[in-house]
């Protein structure tokens, strides 16, 4: 797995051994801030990587110019190998990482400009994550097509195999609108 644009692009990105984690292809990655620059990019952008295991689409936000990244991740082995690969790149002062569950972290997280939500397919807490996210853009990444509700705005659904991309902006009339 490597860094796939920006000033990081062609690095490598420190992989977990076993399955628990399920990192996210340099292909579907790559489709994905292709996606984002269509829509502004995330150039100067506050980003959030929720269920952040490897840590790459914070890491490849801040690749790409994003002014900061939080990296929320519960695993102790996860939230470890997101700083090995931020101390590695030279982002670290860019970086933070959260070893928190999500759902706990929303309950305190202020607005992103673009949030990654990435969580086990097994996930089942779509709906409070979405109620409670306070993010501009959010790429949210599942097996299934996901119903965002009435705060989100669908911008985009991208089929990669067995992989669904959602690009979704907060809805115009959505309270804490942040556009």
């Amino acid at each position: 797995m490597r860094v796939v644009g920006g000033s990081e692009r062609g690095r490598a990105l420190r992989s977990p051994k076993g399955d628990d984690i399920r990192p996210t292809s340099d292909r579907v990655r790559e489709a994905v801030f292709n996606m984002l620059d269509t829509l502004g990019g995330v150039d100067d952008a506050t980003v959030a990587d929720l269920f952040a295991g490897t840590g790459a689409f914070g890491i490849e936000a801040l690749s790409r110019g994003a002014s900061s990244a939080t990296f929320v991740e519960r695993d102790r082995a996860a939230a470890a190998l997101v700083q090995a690969n931020l101390d590695a790149l030279g982002l670290a002062e860019r970086g933070r990482v959260l070893r928190l569950d999500v759902v706990r972290w929303l309950d305190t997280a202020g607005p992103v400009d673009v949030a990654f939500a990435d969580p086990p397919y097994a996930f089942d807490q779509w709906p409070v994550v979405l109620d409670r996210l306070q993010a501009g853009l959010l790429v949210a990444e599942s097996n299934r097509e996901l119903d965002l509700g009435a705060r989100w705005e669908l911008l985009r659904c991208k089929h990669y195999g067995s992989t669904v991309v959602h690009v979704a902006r907060t809805a115009l009339d959505s309270p804490g609108d942040l556009r």
